[in-house]
């Protein structure tokens, strides 16, 4: 938990997309698990597909089955495009927080590792598609989370630097992507990482619900 704090605020604020923005950890887990079962004939272990959202999906099919992570690939991108509108959820306050954020002058935007076309559906679904532009998705840099380069690519497109920034995020790849970029860190809990990974990568603070990040944000 995090009392009000005067400072800092920042003028810009760059939010990860999954399980931190929208609510799409059932839709995530729920993709893999059909690709998994599909292609190798059985589930993983869902604490460990959780481990993996914020990094690169391919990236994390090459690691546990190299051999038929184009086959997985296949499978997941087709079944989580045709469930994608089922299966996602808004957060209850953050479409609010942001709003709030916007309107108080402060420049907002996404700097995911999910590819181009479900991160822009996924912002519609939620309805922040004309609020929350997208900056940063996985074919905008070579390398993903817990590497600085999406998030000092956003802070390029916004044209701000480091220090007037923050990465707000649910996992510790996040948390520690902001600090390789200078950045500061503030991490979510709502999300698919757990308190203790989360802890290990040191954040400026942990918000456990949307008023105690808006008390951050938009300190009074």
């Amino acid at each position: 938990m995090v009392g009000r704090m005067t400072s800092p605020r920042w003028p810009y604020v760059v939010f990860d997309l999954d399980g931190t923005l929208v609510d799409t950890i059932g839709l995530i887990v729920a993709s893999y698990q059909h690709a998994f079962t599909t292609v190798l004939g059985h589930p993983w272990d869902e604490a460990e597909i959780k481990t993996w959202i914020g990094q690169s999906l391919y990236g994390a099919m090459q690691r546990v089955a190299p051999d038929e992570a184009d086959e997985i690939f296949r499978e997941y991108t087709t079944w989580n495009e045709a469930n994608t509108e089922r299966l996602i959820k808004q957060y209850p306050g953050v479409n609010e927080l942001v709003d709030d954020l916007v309107a108080a002058g402060i420049t907002v935007g996404v700097a995911t590792s999910k590819r181009d076309q479900p991160a822009h559906l996924a912002l519609r679904l939620a309805g922040l598609d004309e609020v929350t532009p997208l900056l940063v998705h996985h074919d905008s840099v070579d390398e993903h989370k817990p590497s600085p380069k999406p998030l000092l690519k956003a802070l390029e497109l916004l044209g701000a630097t480091p220090d007037l920034a923050v990465y707000v995020g649910d996992a510790a790849v996040d948390i520690l992507a902001a600090h390789n970029a200078g950045m500061a860190g503030v991490a979510v809990t709502w999300g698919a990482g757990t308190k203790e990974a989360i802890d290990e990568a040191k954040p400026l603070v942990t918000c456990d619900t949307v008023d105690e990040l808006r008390a951050v944000l938009l300190p009074s």
